[in-house]
């Protein structure tokens, strides 16, 4: 990629929803980097009021100009309060509070509700990028009065387009499943342990034993009925573990259905055909992401096999290279899916309270690295197979745990 003589006539500029760039050119230059970020999802959000300033997920797009062309875009937002991100900095927003200071507004780069790591900073790869853009940004993020700029969940290369000396990185943990060429899902049991394969069929023994079943809906077959079980689900599990019916609204999902059903899976469970839970997917070229599950029974083992098991026998069957299924949860491993390192990135304004929470991830990381090192040894895959593991990580925190502004500190 090659990086634009400075005198050249660029310019970043921000924009309060994400109809001001406009679908073509958003989805031009997302174009490979997964649904969450095509433009009808992101626009989805703002249309149906899921993202705006009432909602405390105020929409701040970035998009960088070469005189008159729109050459990169980041999705931002500016924040009142830190839900449906899943990077946890309600620590610091108290240590700002104790102090008389205000944590809130934030400024975020992330895909709201949705911690899947991906492209933050968005351009083609014949984009020509000034070579400072990463101070350009930082230099247009301090005019808006805000306490601190993140962006979550970020793959390497966006990161190294947006991180200048001294921001801060922070590691987190999640488990994915890697396609290594199964022919079918008995072909990936046969990697388990004799024990945990016995574990996963007598699962679906139990299951069949009481007559649940279940059905895979994508693009068209996602119907009135199925669509209206998945929102029926969705409510009433999150109304019994939340006291509320979501943070997503019944108007959200019927706009992904009207524009994006082909890049959406549900599943559907039925017990003596009637209707018991439900799982949403989304899945593109790049793999299969798990979302959002439901049940309106409690029956044992029926989250594993619906927004698990069934999501690898989906991804198989389309020969994807992942299965995200959402973030946190160690019960996930012994149900193959292999720990990966996540990476966002921070700068707080205050230079004190910088230092202070650098000095926190200074001692956080060495327990993150242990955690993965202790999930990859809880693996169910047998001998045979461990070798041939290659976990994928976003990131690996050994090489980068001294954040730039700490090395001054050392002694």
């Amino acid at each position: 990629m090659k990086a634009v003589n400075k005198s050249m006539n660029y310019k970043i500029v921000f924009v309060n929803a994400i109809a001001d760039i406009g679908k073509v050119c958003w989805d031009e230059l997302a174009k490979g980097s997964g649904p969450f970020l095509r433009y009808d999802f992101l626009n989805g959000l703002e249309e149906t009021a899921c993202c705006n300033v009432s909602s405390g997920w105020q929409p701040q797009h970035v998009k960088v100009m070469l005189d008159d062309v729109v050459i990169a875009v980041m999705p931002g937002y500016l924040k009142t309060h830190s839900y449906g991100e899943y990077v946890f900095d309600h620590e610091w927003a108290n240590a700002y509070h104790q102090h008389g200071l205000d944590y809130y507004p934030k400024w975020v780069s992330a895909v709201p509700f949705t911690p899947v790591t991906g492209e933050r900073f968005l351009c083609n790869d014949e984009t020509t990028l000034p070579e400072d853009i990463h101070q350009q940004l930082v230099t247009a993020l301090e005019q808006h009065d805000v306490s601190s700029y993140h962006c979550l969940f970020a793959d390497t290369d966006s990161i190294s387009h947006v991180k200048p000396a001294g921001w801060l990185s922070r590691f987190s943990v999640q488990f994915q499943w890697h396609n290594y060429n199964y022919i079918d899902f008995d072909d990936f049991q046969q990697r388990f342990t004799s024990r945990k394969r016995k574990d996963v069929r007598k699962l679906y023994g139990k299951l069949s034993d009481k007559n649940i079943a279940f059905e895979h809906a994508t693009g068209e077959a996602i119907d009135d009925d199925t669509m209206a079980l998945f929102l029926r689900c969705y409510k009433a599990t999150y109304l019994k573990r939340s006291g509320h019916t979501g943070y997503l609204n019944d108007a959200f999902f019927h706009h992904l259905r009207l524009t994006m059903s082909d890049n959406m899976l549900i599943v559907s469970a039925k017990m003596d055909d009637k209707p018991v839970a439900s799982a949403l997917f989304f899945f593109d070229e790049s793999g299969l992401y798990g979302r959002y599950w439901g049940a309106l029974h409690a029956v044992d083992g029926l989250h594993f096999a619906c927004c698990y098991f069934e999501g690898i026998k989906f991804a198989i069957d389309k020969g994807l290279p992942l299965f995200n299924p959402g973030t946190q949860g160690e019960h996930k491993i012994l149900r193959g899916f292999e720990p990966v390192y996540c990476q966002s990135i921070h700068r707080l304004r205050e230079p004190a309270f910088h230092d202070a929470v650098a000095h926190f991830l200074r001692k956080e990381t060495p327990y993150i690295t242990s955690y993965f090192n202790q999930a990859q040894d809880a693996l169910p895959f047998n001998e045979a197979f461990t070798p041939l593991l290659k976990t994928k990580s976003v990131c690996h925190p050994d090489a980068n745990t001294i954040n730039d502004n700490e090395k001054e500190n050392e002694i």
